[in-house]
């Protein structure tokens, strides 16, 4: 099944985006300098991670619970 069509694994996968988006850009700034295209959806995530970096690490904390007890 597709991440698309089960809600569970589509919050997974977003979460993983931001997360690994804000590293990437932690690590390398210049990867992700473009705000605009293709590469605008990735900046656009890094910089949700960035600013809502508690709620993020707390989303990651409850699915990471979630996916080991279901």
């Amino acid at each position: 099944m597709s991440a698309l069509f089960n809600f569970h694994s589509f919050l997974t996968v977003v979460l993983l985006v931001i997360c690994t988006c804000t590293y990437v850009k932690m690590q390398f700034p210049y990867v992700l300098d473009r705000k605009t295209g293709f590469r605008g959806f990735f900046w656009k995530a890094a910089r949700i991670g960035e600013r809502l970096s508690p709620w993020v690490a707390f989303g990651c904390f409850v699915m990471g619970i979630s996916i080991l007890i279901l």
